[in-house]
């Protein structure tokens, strides 16, 4: 069993949480959720980020505007439906759980 396989289902299974949780916080431009998925030590590549934005405003999760560059072609700049707060304060509580069911079962002593 190949361990970077594992650590790679574990990170795909968080991306969708954490790309909402960054949405959450306001307008935001796709090359910035890249930069901080990266910097936060998620890799993922365009070719992930965009269709799951495109899957996310699809589901009605999330909704974008254009807005005019000043060095460049138009970006799309993504913010929270309602209905993507509900659905992300529902996968929190999920959250939540999973840690606090994680914690006993890792720091259990035998």
């Amino acid at each position: 069993m190949n361990v970077e396989n594992t650590q790679v289902q574990m990170r795909k299974g968080i991306l969708e949480f954490c790309i909402l949780h960054i949405i959450s916080r306001g307008e935001v431009y796709a090359s910035d959720m890249l930069e901080e998925l990266t910097a936060a030590r998620i890799m993922v590549v365009e070719g992930t980020l965009y269709p799951l934005l495109t899957r996310l405003k699809n589901a009605g999760l999330v909704e974008y505007k254009w807005v005019e560059s000043v060095s460049g072609p138009p970006r799309k700049y993504y913010t929270l439906t309602e209905s993507g707060r509900l659905f992300l304060d529902e996968l929190q509580q999920t959250w939540d759980e999973l840690v606090q069911s994680t914690q006993q079962i890792i720091h259990k002593s035998g």
